[in-house]
Parts: C-alpha cells; sequence; structure tokens
C-alpha cells in the first residue's frame, strides 16, 4: 500500500467534548487534517480521537507482511498508550480530521476519560468480533464475516442493502484475514454470483445477503 509523505493539511479548533460524542464545552481544541494515505505521527504519551473519515491501523511482520489490526471510524481512540504491536501504524484511509490528546490531559478529566473509556469499549468489541471470524476455518466464511463486521461499524443503508462506506482493496481484505489476494478475489466474484453482495457505480461494497 503506497503511503504518502505529504504534510498536514492546516488545523481548525474543535468542541473538546463534541468530538467525542458528549455535551458540548466552550473549549476548543485544534483539529489536524490529513489527507488520505498519509501516515498519522504517533507519539508515546498521545491519544488521538477520529473526528471525521476513516483510519486504518496496521503493522509489518518480520517476512514484510503487512497486518489489518482495525479500521476505525468517529469519535473512535488511538495511539501508542492503547497499543502494545510493535510496529503500530496509523494510515488516514480518506481525508480524516483528528484531535489529539496527552495521557495526562485525559487521566485528570473525568468527562474526557469516560468519554474516552467507552469509545475503547467498541474498539474491544471490534477487536473480539475479529479474533472470533479468524477462528473460522473457511476462508469465504471469514470474508463474509468480516464485511458484515464493516457494515455494522461504517455500513450506509440503502435500497439494495449496505453500503461499506470506503473502497476496500482485495489486498486490504487479504491482509486482514490471513490469506491470499487471489482468493479474496476469487471469493468476492463467488458472493456476487450468488447475490451476496453486489458493486454499486463507485465500486462500494453493497452486502445484500445474511
Amino acid at each position: 500500500m503506497a503511503i504518502s509523505t505529504l504534510q498536514p493539511l492546516p488545523s481548525r479548533p474543535v468542541s473538546l467534548t463534541a468530538t467525542l460524542g458528549i455535551e458540548p464545552r466552550p473549549t476548543p481544541r485544534p483539529v489536524q487534517s490529513f489527507r488520505r494515505g498519509q501516515v498519522i505521527p504517533l507519539k508515546q504519551d498521545q491519544v488521538w480521537v477520529l473526528q471525521e473519515g476513516v483510519v486504518l491501523l496496521n503493522t509489518l511482520y518480520p517476512s514484510g507482511d503487512e497486518a489489518l489490526l482495525g479500521l476505525l471510524g468517529a469519535s473512535m481512540p488511538f495511539g501508542l498508550p492503547l497499543s502494545t504491536v510493535e510496529p503500530y501504524q496509523a494510515i488516514a484511509f480518506c481525508d480524516v480530521e483528528a484531535v489529539s490528546y496527552s495521557m495526562q490531559e485525559i487521566e485528570r478529566s473525568p468527562i474526557l476519560l469516560q468519554a474516552v473509556s467507552r469509545s475503547l469499549c467498541r474498539r474491544l468489541q471490534q477487536a473480539e468480533s475479529m479474533v472470533a471470524l479468524l477462528g473460522q476455518r473457511r476462508v469465504e466464511e471469514r470474508l463474509k464475516q468480516f464485511l458484515q463486521l464493516l457494515s455494522r461499524e461504517l455500513g450506509q443503508p440503502v435500497a439494495t442493502g449496505t453500503r461499506l462506506n470506503l473502497r476496500l482493496t482485495h489486498q486490504h481484505l487479504a491482509n486482514a484475514l490471513g490469506t491470499t489476494r487471489v482468493t479474496v478475489t476469487r471469493i468476492l466474484n463467488q458472493l456476487r454470483d450468488s447475490g451476496w453482495l453486489s458493486f454499486d457505480q463507485g465500486r462500494h461494497i453493497v452486502i445484500s445477503g445474511s
């Protein structure tokens, strides 16, 4: 996957708690914008909270293979203090906006700590779902359950089913499921032929089956 080293877009202020989905306060926070494909810088004592867009978390195996750790939507936190995986990388899957806080800020604010904890519960649920689906022996079942998970997290209801509001490459799906791109392509074609999914004009996956 190509990674951009472009400079971040200009920042703008945002309400501290509005980003986290709780009651707004007047104190503004600077929002940092990142372009699609840009690596989001991570620091040891810094937690990012995503305001808009989708962030891809991944790691690299010693072999050089890439593994997908998660796809995060709005209000989800991420950062080095929240993971023990090394290396740990966050990439803007599309143009995104995020706010950063130090761990000291989070620990000193009961409201902020509660909001981040609530979002981390969602992260835990997503991680448990990933562990469960990776236990499936058949790659087809893994792929179907992964797409259903994404539809719950990032899907949009449409007339023909639920559309994933991001365009994942076959390699992204293969990295997430521990299989090959060729296998993912073959199974996606089978699922399309069976009517379980379809593709819209923008090549977004639309899940029509269960």
